[in-house]
Parts: C-alpha cells; structure tokens; sequence
C-alpha cells in the first residue's frame, strides 16, 4: 500500500453492543458483521458520549462532548463554523461522503416546546442566531419530485446522500426517489394499509413496501455505487454509511417482519428483578399499571414481556437486513478493487434499552444498554481477530481515524486515539464520561433531565441534577444493574472516589478553542 487508507465507517442507530453474534447474542444472525469482528478488533468496553443521537453523532464528527461542541440534545444544530475530522481528510485530499442518516441538523419542521413559554422578551437566547443554513434536513427541502442538490461541503463531505426520519416513513434523498419509484406511493405510506398481523407490541407496523424499496436498501445501493466509482482511482476516500434502522418503529419489510419469532427470545431482565428500581423505572412501572403510553414517539416506557419479545423479534428483522446489506458493500468494496486498502468500522451512535427490566427505546434512566455500542475496526494492516476490554468512547474515534491516516488533530479535540488497541492494547482510559441532556420533561423528572456518568472497568456512577438519589452499580458483581448500591454505606468510599473522578471530568469540560493569540 502506496497511499493512504480509505476508511467504510457503517453506522445503525440505536443498537446496543449485545445484539450481534460477535457480542454474543445467542438468536440474531448477523453473519457479515461477524466476519468483520473475525478479521479485526472488537471493543467490549466501547461507550457513546450521550445516548442521544444527534448530540452523539457531532460527538463521533468532532471528538468534543456534547456540553463543549455545542450540539446538546436533539433538536439542536451542529453549528456549521464547527470544524470535523472529516473536514481534516478533505483538506489532505480525500473524497469525503455522507450516505443515508447524518442527523446533524433536525430533521422534521415541529417546532420544540419552549422551557418557559412566559419569556418574550426582545431578545430570546444567550446567543446570536448561528450564521448558516439549519434547514437542510428538513422535510420542506425534499417535497418537489426533483433531487434536492445539496449544498456541499455538509461539515466536510462533498457527496451527500441524506436519509431523514426512521422506518418505512424516512424522508429526505431517499423520499423522492422512492417517489419516483413508485406511482402508488401514497398507498404505500398509507397506514390504512398495513399489511395483516397478530402483533400488539407500541410501534409495530407491517409495512406494504417491499424490501427492495425500504430504506436500508437503497442506502445499500447508494453506497454500493458510491464504491464502483473508486475503481481504479487512486484519491483515497472517507465513506459513512449510516443506516436509520433498526430504531423503532419495529417496521422491517417483507422476509424479514417474520424471520424471527418472539418465543425465541428471553429478556434481559424484569422490572422484579431489580432490588431497588429508581425513580425513573418505579414511574414507568407506574405508567404501564395505569395503562401505559408515550409522552412521545420517543419517550421509552415499560411493556409486557409478550409485547417486549415482539420488538425483539422484529429489531432482530432489521438487524438482519442491515448485515445482509452490509455483506453486499463489502463486496462492492471488493469488486472495486479497494477492499486491501480500506479500513472498515462499525458501530452504533446508541443503544436501546431493548428488554432490560422491561423497558423499550431510551431515556434518561443511565443503563449500559443504551450507552455501550458496538465497535468494530478492521485494518488492512492487520486483519486478525482480536477483542479488547478498554474503555473507549465516541469522542475518541475521530483521533483514531486521523492517526491512522497520519494527520494531527485539531485544537480542542477531546479525544484520544485508541489505535494502539487495534495493534493489540488492552488499556486506553481509566474512565470516561457520558452525559445526558433532555429536551422534554418526562420519566417522572419534574424538569429536563441533566444526568452525568463515569465509567470505569469496575464501575458505572450516575448523578442527576437536583436529584437526592443517585446510582452506583458494581460492574464485576452486577453487570445487569439490578442493585444500586447508592445509598449502601459499605460503598461510601467508593462513592466518595467516583465523585472525585466525575469531578475532574467535569472541570475538563471547557472548550480548549481557540487557543489564545497573543500572551496578553
């Protein structure tokens, strides 16, 4: 190899680590994604910087945490002055693409819900409107037949492929072709029309469109072609493929709705399992007794084990779809002639509660099933089989990619490469850090949840803003979280020290940038 590497990075959204055969799941098949892990570095111990997608997702582009970058619950905008990794490899020469989910900007036209809707005043935040374009994801850019050309460069790529939304109902590039596609489009999308079923689970919905047309899909057949065009060519590229399943809704299309059988899986735990449920569980324990439902489309809530199972079963569905569509890239990246010249990541931007004491999606109740994901490095340099216990997290993959393609970090990255874990490391961080900021009041908070996580080997400590409780979980002892040891006196210097820890993090979370000018 002559040139520097090319780097595949694939993303899923909202997918814990233990739901790939490669981590162990004893029902899902994901064969391809598995061969990956076969022929690279597989983090047990990799953590988001927030279980939040978009906050998240500018975490992973810039290698900030979300109280520094700016991007800090959904809704927000990643501001375009922002620099990114993938700003760097562009300015060394890559060709840089986005294809599918970038979520960098909101991507629906609802207007958020004010804190305090009593304050009119002249002047409404504590910063001037951020100069730029915030409304490229927006529904309103994709509603004529035409493809909506994209202003690029889109926070350092110039080929944007964008898929907005989630499920069968995505919009964005994908809306208007899958208009174009098909003359009967509106009975497609058309919820009277839902394809028969006996399922009863929230959100689960036997979409009419057929695979071929889903949204995984075509974000396949659109990286698939953007990798026959490097054929032959010797500028080195940086392509994120980001797939918008298998989040809910639990939607996959055809063979795949019914792949699975919900008898087939166990959950993780039941509400009675946990010794001492917190607030945030005992109020969706309360929730499900009055009746259950959502505050929102994405507030998480309690389900009976029947209906648990079948958004297992039917995430499982998706998650098969995506590793078949993961099977034919890497192929493309084959019959391209570039696969011994690239280096393949996977990885999830989050997790999802998915079963654990009952519960679905993700909130702001810190467990690990919604802050450890799945990662996946596989190098050209070294395609053996290795697995790792060290403590990685988002913030730290944009460092990695860089030193890998031998260029230094920018200014206030807080990131720190963990490249020597795919040459063989088994250690990278003491602790991390991973925040969690609500835009809404829900999960029995009576404001916007503010939670704040350390992370060690040993150890998961949570503290939640105005809060007289907090969690403290033994790792080793407990890994499925079911005895908060907050309040034990037994674990009161344990406590005192992963305060101690929390603390130096926090002071840390200053924006480094800009460097001063001039000595004074």
């Amino acid at each position: 190899m002559t040139r520097k590497p090319n780097f595949l990075y694939i993303m899923v959204d909202q997918q814990r680590a233990d739901w790939l055969g490669c981590y162990g799941h004893p029902v899902v098949k994901t064969p391809n994604i598995d061969a990956l892990a076969a022929q690279g570095t597989r983090f047990d111990e990799f953590h988001v910087a927030t279980p939040v997608c978009m906050p998240n997702r500018a975490s992973f582009m810039t290698g900030r945490m979300p109280s520094v970058h700016g991007l800090r619950y959904n809704g927000c905008t990643l501001p375009e002055r922002a620099n990114t990794f993938v700003d760097v490899l562009k300015a060394d020469g890559y060709a840089t693409a986005t294809i599918g989910k970038s979520h960098l900007q909101p991507f629906t036209d609802m207007l958020a819900q004010h804190p305090d809707p009593g304050l009119n005043g002249p002047i409404a935040e504590a910063w001037k409107p951020e100069a730029g374009s915030y409304d490229r994801e927006e529904p309103e850019r994709y509603v004529e037949g035409d493809r909506y050309e994209f202003p690029t460069p889109y926070y350092g790529f110039d080929h944007v492929d964008m898929v907005t939304g989630h499920g069968d109902r995505a919009g964005g590039h994908y809306r208007q072709w899958f208009r174009n596609k098909h003359s009967d489009w509106k009975d497609l999308c058309d919820p009277a029309n839902q394809l028969p079923h006996s399922y009863t689970c929230p959100q689960a919905y036997r979409t009419p469109i057929p695979e071929d047309s889903y949204p995984t899909a075509y974000i396949k057949e659109s990286a698939r072609e953007y990798l026959a065009n490097t054929a032959d060519k010797d500028q080195p590229f940086f392509a994120f493929v980001s797939f918008s399943d298998p989040h809910h809704p639990f939607n996959p299309p055809g063979k795949y709705w019914d792949m699975y059988d919900p008898d087939d899986f166990e959950l993780p735990s039941r509400f009675e399992d946990h010794e001492n449920p917190p607030p945030p569980l005992q109020e969706a324990r309360q929730v499900f007794e009055n009746g259950g439902g959502q505050k929102t489309p994405q507030t998480a809530f309690m389900a009976p084990d029947r209906e648990v199972r079948e958004a297992m079963a039917l995430t499982a569905g998706m998650i098969t779809m995506i590793d078949d569509a993961v099977g034919d890239i890497i192929q493309s990246l084959k019959d391209a002639g570039q696969f011994e010249n690239t280096v393949i990541i996977f990885n999830a931007d989050h997790g999802d509660y998915m079963g654990d004491f009952n519960m679905l999606l993700k909130g702001a109740w810190a467990t690990r099933s919604i802050n450890r994901v799945p990662m996946i490095w596989s190098d050209p340099m070294d395609r053996t089989e290795h697995a790792t216990p060290a403590l990685a997290s988002t913030i730290d993959i944009s460092a990695t990619i860089l030193e890998r393609a031998e260029l230094d970090p920018y200014f206030g990255m807080q990131g720190q490469s963990f490249l020597a874990c795919v040459h063989g490391a088994n250690h990278h961080r003491d602790s991390l850090l991973i925040e969690y900021n609500d835009g809404l009041t829900r999960m029995g908070f009576d404001k916007p949840a503010r939670v704040r996580s350390v992370v060690t080997q040993d150890w998961q400590f949570s503290v939640y803003k105005d809060q007289d409780w907090g969690e403290l979980y033994d790792l080793k002892k407990d890994p499925r979280q079911t005895r908060n040891l907050w309040a034990d006196e037994a674990y009161r210097e344990t406590k005192a020290r992963l305060f101690e820890t929390l603390s130096d993090h926090l002071i840390g979370q200053m924006d480094e940038s800009p460097r001063s000018s001039r000595m004074a």
